[in-house]
């Protein structure tokens, strides 16, 4: 039982709060960031939630009088010198906050890790509020809120609903669990719109991201007795379908979904000599364990990596250690 308490004590001493989640955000920490903020406000605390990434289009509902902040240090530097507490959420990896972490660990500023992902033990984080068996860190920050007593408002549920949408794939995922309808239910009474929630985040594709998908479809590889499907995505992939880095979200969720496969693998090029390695399972492999072996991490069905070196390169060695590591569990489940 985590000690939402001492939480609530270390807030209120704090004058200025940062509130920030890892680059390329997605709807758990946005969800998450944006009902704490709106609590914060409530109470009169000045608090600012700062990303490092542009925010996604399909999370705008979230951002009601531009309350969600890509950081410019002209403008904000200043202000996280005189933090006396940041919370961060879902991050997995405090690199994941790129220069918002570095100027939180400049100012040595007390840090929180506010996550559902494994506790890494980084030490600049002050405190660790994890909890593994929630299903998304916006099941926790349900917890704070009704640890202290308070009635969500609508934009608080939306905030939350969002979180724990998304990182149960629309209470379809294995973790989805009876508290996420309770939750649920709970949002819904608060008068959040579900319905044109999930139609604002999974069904608008953009023209660029329906072409590249096709490519993907055209030229998806399979291995390990056709339970690991793979497929890399190029620069020169993107530029001919004019398709942008947010478009890639969601292929490795499609691919997992086709009969007979186990693990989806996507291999990103960056532009900037790094590959974006990801994958989602079924649940028959834990994957987390193959991403902390290329230096990520992640959960045990979803997961991911940044591996330096060209995509070949990547590729070769991504898919000996993916490979390895499905037969090594294949011998334990014999």
């Amino acid at each position: 039982m985590l000690d939402w308490k001492s939480l609530h004590n270390t807030i209120n001493s704090s004058a200025k709060v940062l509130l920030s989640t890892h680059e390329n955000p997605d709807g758990d920490g946005l969800g998450s960031a944006t009902a704490v903020l709106h609590y914060l406000r409530d109470i009169g605390l000045d608090c600012r939630l700062i990303i490092i990434s542009d925010l996604p289009k399909e999370y705008d509902f979230l951002n009601p009088d531009n309350i969600i902040e890509t950081y410019n240090p002209g403008v904000h530097d200043e202000w996280i010198s005189q933090a006396d507490l940041a919370i961060i959420f879902d991050v997995g990896d405090f690199n994941r906050l790129r220069e918002v972490g570095e100027k939180i660990s400049a100012n040595s500023v007390k840090a929180i890790n506010f996550d559902h992902h494994p506790d890494l033990n980084d030490k600049r984080f002050s405190e660790n509020y994890i909890q593994m068996t929630a299903a998304a860190t916006g099941e926790m920050v349900y917890d704070f809120l009704k640890s202290v007593n308070v009635d969500l408002s609508l934009a608080m549920a939306n905030g939350i609903y969002t979180a724990v949408m998304t990182d149960t794939g629309s209470f379809c995922y294995s973790n989805t669990n009876q508290k996420c309808h309770q939750i649920a239910i709970e949002c819904l009474e608060a008068g959040v719109n579900t319905s044109q929630i999930y139609q604002t985040v999974y069904e608008n594709r953009t023209p660029g991201q329906v072409k590249l998908l096709a490519e993907i479809i055209n030229n998806l590889n399979y291995s390990d007795n056709e339970e690991l499907a793979w497929f890399t995505i190029s620069q020169e992939m993107m530029k001919n379908a004019n398709a942008s880095k947010k478009d890639i979200d969601g292929f490795s969720d499609f691919v997992r979904t086709i009969q007979g496969v186990e693990v989806a693998l996507m291999i990103f090029e960056n532009t900037n000599g790094t590959c974006r390695v990801n994958f989602r399972s079924k649940g028959k492999y834990i994957i987390n364990t193959v991403a902390k072996s290329l230096g990520g991490g992640g959960h045990k069905f979803a997961a991911g990596a940044i591996k330096n070196g060209s995509l070949n390169d990547v590729l070769d060695d991504v898919l000996s250690e993916t490979s390895n590591q499905l037969i090594k569990q294949d011998s334990n489940f014999s």
